[in-house]
């Protein structure tokens, strides 16, 4: 780590993490004096080590010389007066043998050669080894997922699903879904996980709770927005998120009031992480909007087709479908919309939850650790409620063997 003079028949291994190195040949070398220098940290390209002649030529030049290549070694013998030291060997080769990722956290199960780990409630990720360009790198796979948001009462609005995040490594082979992007590089050291809870249910008349973020290392999904109810005096605006949740129908009492879904891809980031909420029909008795989706807005609720009928609940956005977890899953679908007292209404899929129907049929509840929306409720505060929002969920991915 500090300048020295070499001794024939001697092998040195040269740190220069620390700066650069100086390394003196001996002074009165005899034919056949051999010597050697490798690099020890792979930092000679960084910091050079400096090769003093002491008098003697170096292959016949009177100067002396630099090794900068990283992961380089060099072999030197004397020759005579003429030539003074020849290199009979320079390799930059890096013979280092395959090495992968090595951590722990989550829950753990394995996908081929790659390894999976998921968290469905706070914790860490602790990296205690990083990999090599032989075997797996430092770069990972992830997908983040947060917590989707609450459907409102009475005829409601659904829920906005959790953001969705996904990153994934050039050389991992899964099929990831169309929203993701490049993978994330870790080092040795802990990540604390944050899972999102869903929205809360809330007291009639009152709009949807918001779903909350989830986070790991850099990369943060923001929770779904709540779907709203159209009460007086209005409006009843679906909240922004990483999907918007769904707006509220019309009213009956006053002039027509609008009743938007609520922004999604809230704050924005690339790709987006989520759509927006559907809007409610500005009349009596119509259906609300459905919550916005991974990968789709959440549909405008539906008409009554008659006079004393109620409109359809629009359904929630679609959410996106990977299988970083080793098997396809689809992940933050929008909650439905409520409705009055029809005989169906919207299906629900990726996580998010149905809309009631009418004082006797709940919504449907989301589904725990997909960031899926809730569903709107339907027309009876009282009798019908409605659903919170699905948890988050984050799950790690990466080479651990070949």
């Amino acid at each position: 780590t500090s300048p020295f003079t070499a001794v024939s028949g001697d092998g040195f291994f040269v740190n220069t993490a620390g700066g650069a190195v100086t390394v003196t040949l001996p002074g009165s070398p005899s034919a056949g004096d051999i010597i050697a220098l490798k690099d020890y940290a792979n930092t000679w390209d960084t910091n050079a080590v400096t090769i003093c002649r002491a008098g003697s030529k170096i292959n016949g030049v009177c100067a002396n010389t630099s090794l900068n290549t990283e992961s380089q070694s060099v072999t030197l013998i004397y020759v005579d007066g003429t030539k003074g030291w020849q290199d009979i060997q320079d390799s930059t080769s890096n013979v280092t043998g395959a090495s992968y990722i090595d951590a722990t956290g989550g829950t753990i199960s394995c996908s081929g050669d790659f390894r999976i780990h998921t968290f469905n409630a706070d914790s860490t990720f602790t990296v205690n080894s990083v990999g090599n360009s032989a075997g797996g790198s430092n770069t990972i796979s992830y997908l983040t997922i947060a917590g989707g948001g609450a459907g409102a009462r009475s005829s409601g609005g659904g829920g906005g699903a959790g953001g969705f995040r996904e990153g994934k490594c050039s050389s991992d082979p899964y099929t990831a879904s169309p929203l993701a992007t490049t993978g994330s590089t870790v080092s040795a050291q802990t990540y604390p996980i944050s899972i999102g809870a869903g929205g809360a249910t809330q007291t009639c008349p009152a709009q949807g709770g918001s779903g909350a973020n989830s986070v790991f290392s850099t990369i943060t999904a923001a929770g779904g927005g709540g779907g709203n109810m159209n009460a007086p005096p209005g409006p009843g605006t679906g909240a922004a998120g990483g999907s918007g949740g769904g707006g509220g129908h019309g009213g009956s009492v006053g002039p027509a009031r609008p009743a938007p879904g609520g922004a999604g891809n809230t704050p924005p980031v690339s790709p987006p992480q989520g759509n927006n909420g559907g809007g409610g029909v500005n009349a009596d008795n119509t259906g609300s909007g459905g919550g916005g989706g991974a990968t789709a807005v959440g549909t405008v609720g539906g008409p009554a087709p008659s006079p004393g009928t109620c409109g359809k609940g629009g359904p929630g956005g679609a959410g996106a479908t990977t299988v970083i977890s080793g098997s396809p899953v689809g992940y933050a679908g929008g909650g439905g919309g409520g409705s009055g007292n029809r005989p169906d209404n919207t299906t629900a899929s990726d996580g998010g939850a149905t809309g009631g129907r009418g004082p006797a049929t709940p919504a449907g509840t989301a589904t725990a650790n997909k960031g899926g929306g809730g569903g709107g409720g339907g027309y009876n505060c009282a009798a019908t409620g409605q659903s919170a929002g699905g948890s988050g969920v984050v799950v790690i991915r990466y080479k651990y063997q070949n």
